[in-house]
């Protein structure tokens, strides 16, 4: 009975251990950096397409009036959600915040002020979502995702116009340190996305096309959607049923097999042949774009530097004998 208990001691100390590490390890911030620089620039993206009709979104008659969505979120008994768009009135006042916040959003993936801005941009984007949230889709959510655990880490420590500042001023900042809050921002993200595969694998469980193999061949047949004229598939039935039992599998297989080393470089390479098979063939390139971007989130430290760093890079050659 002693040796069972000690087996339980020391078989729960290496739990916590483990628990520990996996969140509060300290991290190269190179990856949360890279991260701000791509969920910036896609914020700023979003944000820049509302400028096409912006008061008819945001104006004092838009489409989608400020009554009617609290009739619809309490008919849907859902709470009402605040957004600073819901005080403006003049359109001039629409034109001068809305380029306000791109500014904002412009700040953050240049990394300027960058603790600053990365908490405007995640407000302000909650507060564009929230203001046209029947007009919403997944990109939306993603980039919103992505923007709450960005700032919560130093994610302007690297590729950042504040380090460059730094340097002019003489600053030390050629040695960033490891960081715990950089490592859990991250650690977020990726079980965050694994979230959202599990449940979207089981949600499709729940179609029988999924089931029969039909469910690839009915997204890509689908003119509403359709960029590239896929209907060629259907004298490959075979290949159909395949593809559509493999995005099955990917979806429910992510959350396990994305964390071993040994597959989670397949698991990243079909995450972007699933996801640019969706910008490509199915009229979302944002939305593919932006999952790719949550799941550079599995990247390592050093491959980022190697690709971003020329000093780097060449520290990480083979030397000469």
């Amino acid at each position: 009975m002693r040796h069972a208990w000690k087996a339980i001691r020391i078989w729960s100390q290496s739990l916590v251990a483990g628990w520990n590490h996996f969140w509060f390890a300290r991290t190269d911030p190179a990856v949360l950096c890279l991260l701000r620089i791509l969920t910036g620039t896609m914020l700023f993206y979003m944000h820049l397409v509302w400028t096409l009709d912006l008061t008819a979104f945001f104006g004092p008659q838009p489409w989608l009036s400020v009554e009617a969505l609290q009739k619809v979120h309490l008919a849907e008994g859902s709470n009402w959600a605040w957004s600073h768009l819901q005080l403006i009135q003049a359109p001039w006042a629409v034109w001068i915040v809305h380029l306000a916040a791109l500014t904002v959003f412009l700040m953050f993936a240049l990394g300027l002020f960058s603790r600053t801005t990365a908490v405007l941009s995640y407000l302000l984007a909650v507060s564009y979502l929230n203001r046209i949230s029947l007009a919403e889709f997944g990109l939306d959510r993603i980039t919103v995702m992505l923007a709450m655990y960005v700032m919560l880490g130093p994610c302007g420590a690297r590729y950042s116009l504040d380090r460059w500042w730094r340097r002019r001023r003489g600053l030390p900042v050629d040695d960033v340190p490891p960081s715990t809050a950089a490592n859990i921002a991250i650690r977020l993200i990726q079980v965050h996305l694994c979230v959202i595969y599990f449940f979207a694998g089981t949600r499709k469980l729940m179609g029988g096309s999924w089931w029969d193999g039909s469910a690839m061949w009915l997204s890509v047949a689908n003119l509403e959607y359709q960029t590239l004229d896929l209907t060629w598939m259907a004298r490959w039935p075979l290949l159909v049923t395949f593809l559509t039992h493999l995005t099955v599998w990917f979806e429910l297989g992510y959350a396990a097999l994305i964390w071993p080393r040994l597959t989670r470089p397949i698991m990243l390479m079909l995450a972007v042949l699933t996801h640019l098979g969706i910008a490509l063939a199915l009229g979302m390139p944002t939305f593919g774009l932006a999952m790719l971007i949550a799941n550079g989130a599995f990247l390592s430290p050093g491959l980022v530097r190697g690709l971003l760093e020329p000093r780097w890079r060449k520290s990480l050659a083979p030397q000469p004998a």
